[in-house]
């Protein structure tokens, strides 16, 4: 690997790590808050950077580190299907249905507007949270065999 690779390497999985962390703070809080019929102004801000964090710490393990990391192993660009299935094969995440589940959700909460809807996507959030911080710990333990 080229130093500017490696170079790259480290600075994306510090934003990830970065992004992570701060995921990961707004889903204790949100998770301690949980799912209800309405929400206090201060608890709808909460779940609101939470669904947001979330959005984007998917956006940087699916579009930055898992095309990076297909580059660094030679494998052929695709689609992002094509790249979370090979995530699987790799063993950075578990299940690419699952994958293929937080880049929808991802998308919805891009473009989500419908009140009714948001309670739905704050559910789903909560619930495929877990599996993006495992998919996070195994792509980074993975990305540690390049170093």
């Amino acid at each position: 690997m080229t130093g500017q690779m490696q170079l790259l390497l480290i600075n994306e999985l510090q934003l990830l790590k970065d992004a992570r962390e701060v995921l990961l703070y707004s889903y204790n809080k949100c998770y301690a808050i949980g799912i209800k019929e309405s929400y206090e102004p201060e608890e709808l801000e909460s779940f609101e950077s939470f669904t947001s964090r979330f959005a984007r710490l998917s956006d940087i393990l699916i579009q930055k580190i898992f095309r990076l990391v297909d580059e660094l192993d030679l494998d052929t660009q695709g689609t992002i299907r094509d790249r979370i299935n090979r995530a699987e094969k790799k063993e950075l995440i578990v299940s690419s249905d699952v994958f293929i589940e937080i880049r929808i959700i991802r998308n919805d909460i891009a473009h989500e507007y419908l009140p009714e809807a948001i309670h739905e996507i704050f559910e789903r959030v909560l619930m495929l949270t877990p599996h993006l911080l495992e998919g996070v710990e195994r792509t980074i333990a993975y990305c540690n065999k390049f170093n």
